[in-house]
């Protein structure tokens, strides 16, 4: 028996072997076909970052903005109660007793400016005057009368000369340098 040609599905006849095809493939058309392409829907535009950047740019100065309002506000409102010292020397002089005299901390607590009232930072510096006394007989605090350094309608700086004496003829001597404040008065913001 000769060898029999291979088929050829039909439509692929001209791709086969060259030739045109004698009848059409299929009895009907493809009813996709009849149907027009439709197009490619348009490239989404993607949107730029300008908006994004203007929003976060935005928050941040609002949250400065609003934060350093906040802080002025803090810093500038009268926190004092009560009255402070008529000058600043009193007001030095009220709060070396009280810390090295008397040693009451909630005494030398009233004559702090608001942002410096810590009691528990007095109350740590009595301690360590209480401790001193344990240590060395009969200490005794004295300072130098109180000298103003520099002084406006807001702020002053005075200055003192601190020593101790004890029992036993020791001594020891500290310069302290104190920053007041006059909001209802004058008080002692800083100890230096």
């Amino acid at each position: 028996m000769p060898p029999t040609p291979p088929t050829v599905p039909p439509g692929t006849q001209e791709w086969a072997t060259g030739t045109a095809p004698t009848e059409a493939p299929y009895a009907e058309p493809v009813p996709w076909a009849a149907v027009p392409p439709h197009p490619a829907p348009p490239p989404t535009q993607r949107r730029g970052r300008g908006p994004l950047v203007a929003a976060i740019v935005l928050a941040i100065v609002l949250l400065c903005g609003g934060g350093g309002g906040l802080a002025a506000f803090l810093l500038l409102r009268d926190t004092e109660t009560g009255e402070g010292a008529a000058e600043p020397v009193a007001a030095v002089e009220g709060f070396l007793d009280a810390v090295y005299v008397d040693q009451n901390a909630a005494a030398a607590t009233a004559l702090l400016c608001g942002e410096a009232r810590d009691q528990s930072a007095v109350q740590d510096k009595i301690d360590e005057v209480q401790q001193y006394a344990r240590t060395y007989p009969s200490p005794r605090y004295r300072w130098d009368p109180p000298k103003v350094e520099q002084q406006d309608a807001d702020k002053a700086v005075v200055s003192t000369r601190l020593t101790v004496l004890t029992a036993d003829d020791r001594s020891a001597e500290e310069q302290l340098r104190f920053t007041l404040v006059h909001k209802t008065g004058w008080w002692v913001c800083d100890v230096g």
